[in-house]
Formats: structure tokens, sequence, C-alpha cells
């Protein structure tokens, strides 16, 4: 899930006697790895994308296609993540 959808689930278990305990309860894993996810409590364990590259990717699609040459599938564009581990994930019990 993008982080900004994982935050419901950190400000519930950040409540004094929260419903659901992260992560001894459930594991929650964003995707985007914006910077509030290292400083929220606990820390949102996220997949990092290089958004650098994902836009210079896309800019070089645009111009391509703009310039008349024939566009690559996008399926071609495989980029690296990282999964970034922080506190909000546990091994399965």
């Amino acid at each position: 899930m993008p982080t900004y959808h994982a935050f419901p689930f950190l400000v519930t278990a950040g409540r004094p006697e929260p419903a659901v305990r992260l992560p001894e309860d459930v594991s929650v894993v964003g995707y985007d790895d914006l910077p509030v996810a290292a400083v929220v409590d606990p820390p949102l364990t996220t997949v990092h994308q290089p958004m650098q590259e994902v836009g210079a990717v896309a800019a070089g699609l645009l111009l391509d296609q703009l310039g008349g040459r024939e566009a690559v599938p996008a399926s071609t564009h495989l980029l690296p993540t990282e999964l970034v581990l922080r506190g909000s994930v546990t091994a399965p019990k």
C-alpha cells in the first residue's frame, strides 16, 4: 500500500491501548518510501522506488512519442526496488 494509506494503522497502533498492535498482531508494509515513513512510530517498512529513474524513463518515453519514434512497451522498463525493513513488520507466528 502507498505509505499514506498505512498511516491509519500507525495512528491506531500509537494509542495507549490499541485494538491492533504493530507489529505484534499485524505487519504493515508501504510502497514508496516517503521520508515520513522513517519517523512515524513504529517506523514503516516500505519498498523503495528509484523515483528519479522512473521520471527519467517516463520523460524519455514521452519525448520518443512526441518525436515520432516508436514507443517501447512499458513492461521492458524494469527498475530496481529495495525493501527497507523498519519496525512495522515481524516474522509470522
